[in-house]
């Protein structure tokens, strides 16, 4: 254990007993307020490995089939096809324990790994490799070993000084329960059929979420769906309470937005009752038993943004108490939060009351600068906005970050498809440049297995899960590798690599130089364009002055990059460059730094001590942009050096609480008030400490808790209506005690109410137009939201037009330059799915039959398609019969969309994602 992680676990004892510097002062009339550092959690200088298991080794082929038989329909095996089980186990990720430890790996991190159900007739079909379709929490599944293997593995990591991470699912199980009449239903939202209680009385679950006031339910009068089970499933998961029908939210299949994205069905998959006591204690007893019993240092977290809060504030807290009772006292978990907004991804760490989430925002930015040669200055933005994670238990520093996985794609992949035609040498130039970009900056990184092989597949999901192990999948087999002549028809273990070699270096850097990996980081310099992007590395003990410049042109870039001490000289670390350099009068290190690479210089010596703490005052007390339960507190510190700034808030008359710590400037933090009532003052004070521990505090700013904002989801602006609208809001900070009133107007009319909600988290109401409205009315909707102390607010309007006549036709037009459309049995076609299509339309379409253009004029080829409904999305992939390689026979943008209401006629163009509703140029 290093001296850093020795003090934090001697810190948190001295807190646990009351001998620790008070995170919050007592002084309730201002007086001298305590400076605090910045948070360093024991887990802010990891480096993880996220390994699939079935695709990594296959160590024990007696386990391939899982004991179910040869009939891949059955077992769930067959390793010529990537949505099957290819062979790959527990023993044989032992075997090459040394081979990911080369990598400089600290952590290991598993996908899923309990007993699932091993097919999905309903999905492809396709197996449960990945590890998401579970039946059994309490063992290991068979196809990857035994309980007694990950033992052996876990064992095996703690000897090498290595942990063993698990990925966990929470709100899911695998897709057991049926409903009467379907095995699978739409979804019917609350709005539509309220739960209730067993006695039948409606009832609103948020209004109980977590409690054990929570009602009594009954499979035949609660739900929208009555639950069924096949007779032999019956008693098929483990624990036990898993079997119980109430305990699901059985409203049917999630679209993945607004409310059913907490209550539907992922695919079918049994969406769990996570607002229900029961649920919430079950699922914390199952994941203390992997503590307890195997000795599990963390958890990455599934799909945490489709779950209440209230679930993550009782669970996060518990989990990670017992581990460290248990002696984990560096035990650390972080979820899934597939979102590029901070505003959301760091809820989840502030009233969620979790550890950490996956950096998804830091991937899109390394993508950007890395791959797609984005201007640097909007890395500076990007970073900038870290502040939005800063609070008392919590911060950036702990974010893992990655730069691609499992579900959205490999690095490779993206560098390819982002740069056609470049080849390998610049391919492999901007895959190591995103890299360092993600070792040297903040945060945990994370390799994908395969990334450090120069792995790249086509696209996401089952395109991006090749076997490490000689392959027999033939999509695999057609990729190109980056950095070698290698293909997926070998073994892959291969610590030559450039990327491998390249990966183990930067580990070893930032292990001999632990500032590089989680000291504060302050920005230094960003090029208007694509160019040099540079910041400075420090610990606060140290005081030593690490330079990293990455420069993400094609050409080699100079930049005077400001330091914090002139005169001062520098010596390179990493990358190509002289051997010394020194600052000028004024601070500035000026730098080369070669194309599409990235150079580090550490300081000889420690940045000045300071004489005396710089003057400090609160700037700013606003409601944060983009989230409404934030107050966006700022700070302008004098000077410039190394400071760290701790911000106060005080409730009404309560005592001062620390809320959080900045370390590099701007200073900011997000302070979370979304459970404070409306109108209720706070005041703000900022402490700064310099770098010899002068201390010196701001005036108190006051401010005030906004009232919530409220916002209409649908109808969209601009948007076409007829029939019955539904018309749905959301509040900003949401509450259960939230009740949402709504109006229409039409023509300029005067306001109508139609209706009121008070079920969370999603406020709608069923509006009936006139049918006699004219084409293109004006119809005109608010909302208005109330609290029970009276506070309300009311909501932008949202403009819809009266819609014409159902369309019975919508149109899609496809430009292809070379027009190379092919003819109508094997050229380029459209897969769709959903309500709008005519039956007819899609009992003809298959993967290997897309539906065919009917001409092409103007040399747009133009596509009819049939419609039952133009109110419903014409869901949508442009490919070649059988085809799923973008961009040689699929096109890009995955699952796309248009709803015909609006658009009857849409234009798409070869390559590029967007669906435009005019003709775009040519």
């Amino acid at each position: 254990m290093s001296v850093r992680r020795v003090v934090a676990v001697f810190s948190a004892v001295l807190a646990a007993i009351g001998l620790a510097t008070p995170a919050a002062a007592d002084d309730r009339h201002g007086g001298r307020l305590p400076a605090l550092h910045s948070l360093r959690s024991p887990v802010t200088d990891e480096s993880f490995y996220f390994v699939m298991a079935d695709r990594f080794a296959n160590g024990d082929t007696g386990n391939d089939q899982g004991g179910l038989g040869s009939d891949p329909l059955v077992s769930g095996f067959d390793p010529t096809k990537k949505g099957f089980y290819n062979g790959g186990d527990l023993k044989g990720l032992l075997a090459q324990i040394d081979y990911i430890r080369g990598l400089g790996t600290t952590s290991i991190w598993l996908t899923p790994s309990f007993k699932n159900k091993a097919v999905q007739l309903e999905d492809g079909p396709s197996a449960a490799y990945h590890g998401y379709w579970i039946t059994d929490f309490t063992q290991i599944d068979p196809h990857l070993g035994t309980n007694a293997d990950l033992r052996a593995l876990i064992d095996a990591a703690h000897a090498r000084r290595m942990k063993v991470y698990f990925d966990i699912i929470t709100n899911h199980t695998a897709d057991v329960i049926g409903y009467e009449g379907s095995d699978r239903r739409g979804y019917v939202s609350k709005d539509v059929a309220p739960y209730r209680t067993a006695a039948g009385v409606p009832f609103d679950d948020r209004d109980h979420a977590g409690e054990a006031s929570f009602p009594a339910l009954d499979a035949r009068t609660s739900f929208p769906y009555a639950p069924v089970l096949d007779p032999a499933e019956r008693d098929l998961k483990v624990p036990a309470w898993l079997n119980d029908v109430t305990l699901y939210h059985n409203r049917g299949d999630t679209t993945f937005v607004g409310e059913n994205s907490y209550y539907g069905d992922f695919f079918g998959l049994d969406d769990l009752f996570t607002e229900h006591p029961r649920v919430v204690a079950g699922m914390i007893d199952i994941y203390k038993t992997w503590i307890r019993e195997f000795g599990v240092d963390g958890f990455r977290i599934d799909t945490m943004k489709h779950v209440n809060d209230e679930f993550w504030q009782a669970f996060g807290p518990e989990v990670l108490d017992y581990a460290r009772r248990q002696g984990k006292r560096e035990f650390f978990m972080f979820g899934e939060v597939f979102d590029t907004t901070k505003s959301f991804t760091s809820h989840f760490t502030t009233a969620g009351r979790m550890q950490a989430v996956l950096d998804f925002p830091f991937q899109e930015a390394a993508r950007d600068f890395a791959s797609r040669g984005q201007p640097a200055g909007r890395l500076a933005t990007f970073f900038a906005g870290d502040d939005w994670y800063t609070d008392a238990d919590s911060n950036a520093y702990q974010l893992p970050t990655f730069l691609g996985n499992h579900d959205m794609g490999r690095i490779g992949h993206f560098v390819t498809a982002d740069n056609p035609g470049a080849g390998d040498a610049e391919w492999l130039a901007r895959d190591r440049l995103a890299h360092e970009l993600m070792y040297f900056s903040r945060g945990n990184p994370v390799i994908y297995y395969g990334d450090e092989q120069g792995f790249t597949g086509a696209g996401g999901d089952q395109n991006a899960r090749q076997t490490m192990f000689a392959s027999q999948v033939a999509d695999y087999l057609d990729d190109d590798l980056i950095g070698t002549d290698a293909t997926h028809a070998r073994d892959n273990f291969v610590t030559a690599h450039p990327l491998y070699r390249g990966i183990s270096s930067l580990a070893a850097l930032t292990r001999a130089h632990p500032a590089l990996r989680d000291g504060a980081q302050q920005h230094r310099y960003a090029a208007d364009g694509p160019g040099v992007y540079a910041f400075s590395r420090l610990d606060r003990g140290d005081q030593r002055e690490y330079l990293v410049a990455l420069n993400n042109s094609v050409q080699a870039q100079t930049a005077a990059i400001p330091t914090y001490a002139g005169k001062r000289t520098f010596h390179r670390l990493y990358g190509t460059g002289p051997a010394h350099a020194r600052t000028a009068q004024d601070g500035r290190l000026t730098l080369t730094v070669p194309p599409l690479s990235t150079v580090v210089y550490a300081e000889s010596g420690r940045i000045p001590a300071a004489k005396a703490a710089p003057p400090v005052t609160v700037t700013g007390a606003t409601p944060a942009e983009g989230a409404r339960g934030r107050m966006h507190i700022t700070a302008s510190v004098a000077g410039s050096s190394f400071y760290e700034t701790t911000f106060y808030a005080q409730v009404g008359n309560r005592p001062w609480q620390a809320i959080g710590t900045d370390d590099n400037a701007p200073y900011q933090v997000f302070h979370d008030v979304s459970r404070l009532r409306a109108g209720t003052p706070v005041r703000y004070r900022a402490v700064v400490r310099d770098n010899r521990g002068h201390t010196a505090t701001s005036a108190p700013r006051p401010a005030t808790v906004p009232a919530p904002a409220v916002a209409i989801e649908t109808p969209a602006e601009g948007s076409r209506v007829r029939g019955t609208v539904e018309v749905r809001a959301v509040v900003d900070p949401e509450r259960a005690t939230h009740t949402v009133t709504f109006e229409r107007r039409v023509a300029s009319g005067p306001w109508t109410p139609i209706g009121a909600d008070a079920t969370s988290p999603a406020y709608t109401v069923f509006d009936p137009l006139p049918a006699d409205l004219a084409s293109d009315t004006p119809v005109e909707y608010r909302a208005t939201v109330r609290e029970p102390d009276g506070t309300t607010a009311t909501s932008p309007v949202r403009l819809a037009r009266a819609a014409g006549p159902q369309s019975t036709v919508a149109t899609l037009h496809y430009y292809r330059p070379a027009g190379d459309y092919g003819d109508q049995e094997t050229g380029w076609g459209l897969h769709m799915w959903g309500d709008a299509v005519d039956p007819a339309v899609l009992g003809q379409v298959a993967w290997d039959n897309p539906w065919p253009w009917d001409r092409v004029e103007g040399g747009w080829a133009e596509y009819d398609i049939p419609l039952a409904i133009d109110t419903q999305p014409v869901n949508f992939i442009m490919h070649l019969p059988s085809g799923d390689s973008v961009p040689d026979t699929r096109e890009p943008g995955g699952d796309r969309s248009f709803l015909p209401i609006n658009s009857p006629d849409v234009w798409i163009i070869q390559g590029d994602p967007a669906v435009h509703t005019s003709p775009p140029p040519v």
